[in-house]
């Protein structure tokens, strides 16, 4: 098992990946992105080790804008943009030496969750989804949002991200906020725990800053036309106490595809690596790899 560094192009620009090379020939490959704001070197590692000892591939890619991928606005976060580095990295990882290409999974957490779901439907060769904590109603996490803030604050922020979004549309640079903050500080993410559970998770490419029109792309967020379409196996795992995603709005999502669903009894991150919930986060995932995944 190793982990080379690899770089493929997307809309443009360099992006950066993890190769994480399993044992033996014609392996299947899992790709992989963080969430919210995250970057491959915060917390996505500890996953990929485990699939790579279970003899599966991981492919592990920072979006354009962040990290260590190149891509201007920095910080900047597009859903389309997103989605359309995912199908990129798919077809960077299929010409991987020694991995199938018949045989592609992709694993989404929270914000990128919602993504996997999307760009499986929107294709034919992607044999599996794993959705951990998936962000799948942007109405849904925004009123949960808006919740931990007070109404002149959120409209604050609300016509500082309209003008952001503006500027950017014209080639100009974004308005950045704090990704995540402490309770009653600004910040996108300013939820108890949320600034504690990100920084405890950050790696050195990860900045504490996105573009200040990120709740205009979140809201947008609807993943249960892309459900109902899918068809290739799903595993949607529900923290049942999450603050951040709300258990019911993905339960609902879930109900439309052909998912199985876990449940936990913990909050967002919890099932993040040094915390209580992630041995058996992963270990489930590993096990549905296995079925999905694994020629008899």
């Amino acid at each position: 098992m190793s982990r080379t560094e690899v770089a493929f192009p997307s809309g443009g620009d360099t992006c950066s990946a993890w190769h994480f090379a399993a044992d033996g020939v014609r392996r299947p490959v899992v790709v992989m992105a963080h969430g919210f704001g995250g970057t491959k070197d915060s917390g996505l590692e500890p996953f990929a080790l485990r699939f790579a000892e279970a003899g599966f591939d991981v492919f592990a890619f920072d979006y354009r804008g962040f990290g260590a991928s190149e891509g201007t606005p920095r910080q900047s976060l597009s859903v389309r943009r997103q989605i359309d580095d995912y199908h990129a990295a798919i077809h960077a990882a299929r010409q991987l030496d020694g991995v199938d290409p018949d045989r592609v999974a992709l694993w989404g957490a929270s914000f990128s969750g919602g993504h996997v779901v999307r760009v499986a439907a929107e294709r034919a060769d992607v044999a599996a989804v794993i959705a951990l904590t998936p962000l799948t109603s942007g109405v849904a996490v925004s009123r949960s949002a808006m919740a931990s803030r007070d109404t002149v604050t959120s409209l604050k922020w609300t016509l500082t991200g309209l003008k952001s979004r503006i500027a950017v549309g014209r080639g100009g640079s974004p308005t950045l906020m704090p990704l995540v903050s402490p309770v009653g500080q600004p910040g996108a993410l300013a939820l108890e725990g949320a600034y504690e559970s990100y920084t405890a998770l950050a790696g050195p490419t990860w900045r504490n800053e996105i573009d200040s029109s990120i709740g205009l792309q979140v809201v947008g967020v609807r993943t249960t036309a892309a459900a109902k379409k899918l068809r290739c196996p799903l595993l949607v795992q529900i923290a049942d106490f999450d603050q951040y995603v709300p258990a019911d709005a993905v339960a609902k999502t879930a109900a439309h595809g052909r998912a199985q669903v876990h449940h936990y009894a913990c909050d967002h991150f919890d099932v993040w690596p040094g915390n209580d919930w992630f041995d058996k986060t992963v270990t489930d995932q590993i096990a549905f790899l296995r079925r999905t995944l694994t020629r008899q």
